[in-house]
Formats: C-alpha cells, structure tokens, sequence
C-alpha cells in the first residue's frame, strides 16, 4: 500500500497548512491510538517534541486524538528524537510520538511515529495507519475537540540521561576534556550540557537558548562552522553540533577539521574490531558514503554495505545482517548493541570517550581520503521514476562510463521535500562540477518547478 502522509522520516510540513491542518494532527493521534487498541497492547503513548513554537499546539491535538481512542498519552516535555525512543523501549510504553521536524527550519514542523520496541514503525504499518488517518480526518468535527492540555512527567529526561550515561565506554574518563557542543537551539539544549558535565567534562554550549524560532537556524549539523571555529578559539579538545532533535551529530577535531557520519563510523570501526565487539559482515551505510570510506574499512579488512537513504532502511539492513554498527554521512549513528535508533548523544558521548582512551579524533580517522562530492539540490514539480526521463538516463549512462570506479552517481528523491537530489563523487572537483551541473540542468529542464 502506497503512503502519502509518511515520507522517509515521519509527516512533516507546516503547521496550519495540510498535512499539519488540526484535523489531520487530531487523525494522526486517533489512528495511532485505534491502531493500539487492536493490538491489545499497553494504552500508554509517550509523547515528546523539540523547541519550535508550534509544538505545544500539535502536542493537544495529538494528545486528544489519543485520548479518543482510549490511549493514555504521557508526555515527557522538550526531549530529543532517541530519547523518546529509548523511554519508550526501558519504559514499556506502547508507542511514542515526537513532534519535530529534525533539522527543518523554525516555521517546519513534523509527527514521528515509534513503535513498542522503539524503532519506527514497518511501511505497512505505517500505511495502514495512514488509511485511519483520513479516514478520521474527514469524519470527525476535530476543529471542534478540545486540546488536551498536558504537563511534563518529571523524572523522564533525568531517567534518559541515566541510562547514557550507562553505555559509557568503560574504563574512560570525561575529566579533564573540554567540549563544546552546539545544540541547535533545540531539544539537545539542556540535554546534551547536561550529560556531559554530568561525566565530569567541561561543557563549552553555544545555540543553546532557544526562544521557539531560532532551532537550526545557522547553527547545529547543517551548519557546524560556528562550532568547528569555537573549538579553535577556546582550545577544546572536541566539538559536536547535533540538530534540532538531536538524532544526529557532527564533529569537529581540536584543530577545527570537520568530521562526519563518514569518520564516525571509521572511528568506531576500528575500535569495535580492536576490542572484538564489531558484529556482521558489514559495517552499514548509504548510498551517500563517500569512496574514501569504503577504500579506508576495505585497508582495515572491513566491509561497507550500502542501502538507500534513510536511517529506517540503514536499521533494517543491519537487523538483517546482524551488524551492530551502521549510519549515514549526514551525522546518525546507529549503536545497535545500545541502541535502536540514530542518537547524537550517544554518538558523541560514544566519541568522546575514544578521545580519551585513544587519542585526538584526528587520529580516529587517520588515513580517511574524502573523494570530491557534491549534492546539487534540484526542486521538482513532480516525481515520475528517474529511469522514465530520457536525458537525464543518457547523461547519467556517459557519466558513468566517463567515471567508471573513480566515481560513483547517485540521484535520488527526497523523502521529506519537493526535490530531486544529485550526487556526484569523483576523484577531481573538475569532473564533480561537471557531471552535477549537467545531470541537474537536465533534471530542471525535465521536471522542474516554476
């Protein structure tokens, strides 16, 4: 079954406008919760969102959907993304919801579904939910149901910062680093400063006062540079930018070289098959892994697989496999021995303690070449298959003919926006720019938006 409200991260859009309009909102939280009760399952909903000003609002109508359908939501106020995740898994709620719309801007806003076992639920879960929803959206007078006001339950962030502060590596210490960490102005905010001066380290945060407008705004994973330039100026021995859930992580070095979910997962690679802990075949990545990753494992004896984009699909493949390490370029990390989903935190809290056990982060990743790459955004007016454009598929052809194992192509829908994406990776930025310019000129000729 086809899903229209669902793209690879859950309902995103802008509040007040379809799909975020208060009778789809109310549907999403009645579909769950009747859903729930076909189950038989615990009724207990955990719900949490991040820092943007629309959250409470969505929060009521979600709730009162729940409500409806005889769930008892629970809600744990301004947490990240993982952190409802894991309090739904320890704390054998039924379901989580998470208002976010990840590293968005301020005005976005979005509905994450979780399940029991806190992954996100199956495709045809999801679609079969999705069916409730509009069938719930048309027949019932939401704009007239009442917003269930909800306090926080104290004690759950606390209970999520427990248990990170449980996957610590053991035998390293935090004291004595100096960390800055640029949370976003989002739901890492007091979160991540929190636990890491917890664990005895000195906590420099910048983007950390959040007024429900300025989450991701110039600053966090998409935006490091304020980060990367922090570490230099206060002499840190590590910098983290998450965004604006906090379910992904960038870092930088003490010298202000950025490192991504590419080095990440060399780094903890390499640590994992030192110490005997790696798992599977494969270490699990995208599409979106540079070369160079895969030439750097291959030196170590390790294996990359590489699945679309999409954390879900990143999870399925390491479940499938039995790897316990996986994640993607843009920053989520997923620490299947601690964890079922992406989480920044325990990324970085991860990270921090090899700095401490084996050296600067630098070090880490020593011997990663990072290939030439660009991604060229092109926004579409429609998504018909790729492969039914015939320029674009003749370009693409000579493209990879001209490359052959230099390089690698890969064009892609976005799961959340209106655009087509186009990376190209190549041994020189001369045959990077040139093979994007034209794929994405061909692409803006074929189905681009006015």
């Amino acid at each position: 079954m086809a899903k229209h409200l669902f793209g690879t991260d859950g309902v995103r859009g802008i509040p007040g406008e379809y799909p975020l309009d208060d009778a789809t909102i109310y549907g999403v939280g009645r579909a769950l919760g009747d859903y729930l009760r076909t189950t038989g399952a615990e009724k207990r909903v955990l719900l949490g969102m991040d820092t943007r000003e629309s959250g409470m609002l969505i929060i009521g109508k979600l709730a009162r959907g729940l409500a409806d359908a005889g769930s008892l939501p629970v809600f744990a106020g301004v947490i990240t993304t993982p952190g409802v995740a894991c309090l739904v898994r320890e704390r054998a709620f039924a379901a989580g919801m998470v208002v976010s719309a990840s590293h968005n801007p301020w005005h976005d806003n979005g509905i994450k579904l979780i399940s029991s076992s806190g992954m996100k639920f199956p495709d045809a879960i999801e679609a079969r939910i999705e069916k409730e929803i509009l069938v719930h959206r048309e027949s019932v007078p939401s704009k007239h149901a009442k917003a269930v006001a909800l306090s926080a339950e104290r004690g759950l962030d606390l209970a999520y910062l427990a248990f990170l502060r449980s996957r610590a590596v053991r035998g390293a210490s935090l004291e004595n680093l100096r960390v800055v960490l640029d949370c976003a102005n989002g739901a890492a905010s007091e979160l991540a400063p929190s636990l890491f001066r917890s664990l005895g380290a000195e906590v420099i945060g910048i983007h950390d006062r959040p007024d429900g407008r300025n989450i991701n705004a110039g600053c966090g994973a998409l935006h490091p540079e304020a980060m990367q330039k922090k570490v230099v100026d206060v002499g840190a021995q590590l910098g983290v930018a998450f965004d604006g859930d906090a379910d992904r992580a960038m870092f930088s070095t003490a010298a202000g070289k950025l490192v991504n979910g590419d080095g990440i997962l060399l780094a903890l690679g390499r640590y994992f098959k030192s110490n005997g802990t790696l798992k599977g075949p494969a270490i699990v990545g995208t599409t979106m892994a540079n070369l160079g990753l895969e030439r750097a494992l291959a030196r170590e004896g390790l294996k990359l697989a590489r699945v679309p984009v999409g954390d879900r699909y990143v999870l399925e493949e390491m479940i499938r496999v039995g790897s316990n390490l996986g994640g993607e370029q843009s920053g989520h990390i997923i620490l299947l021995d601690d964890s079922t989903t992406g989480d920044g935190m325990l990324t970085a809290l991860k990270i921090a303690c090899l700095v401490n056990l084996r050296g600067p982060l630098e070090k880490l990743v020593e011997g990663l070449k990072i290939f030439p790459q660009t991604i060229v955004n092109v926004k579409v007016s429609q998504k018909p298959p790729l492969e039914s454009l015939p320029e674009v598929s003749r370009l693409l052809a000579e493209a990879e003919r001209a490359l052959g194992d230099a390089g690698r192509i890969v064009l892609r829908y976005s799961g959340t926006e209106p655009l087509a994406r186009v990376m190209v990776e190549a041994e020189t930025q001369a045959d990077v720019d040139r093979w994007s310019q034209a794929i994405a000129s061909a692409l803006r000729s074929a189905i681009g938006a006015a």
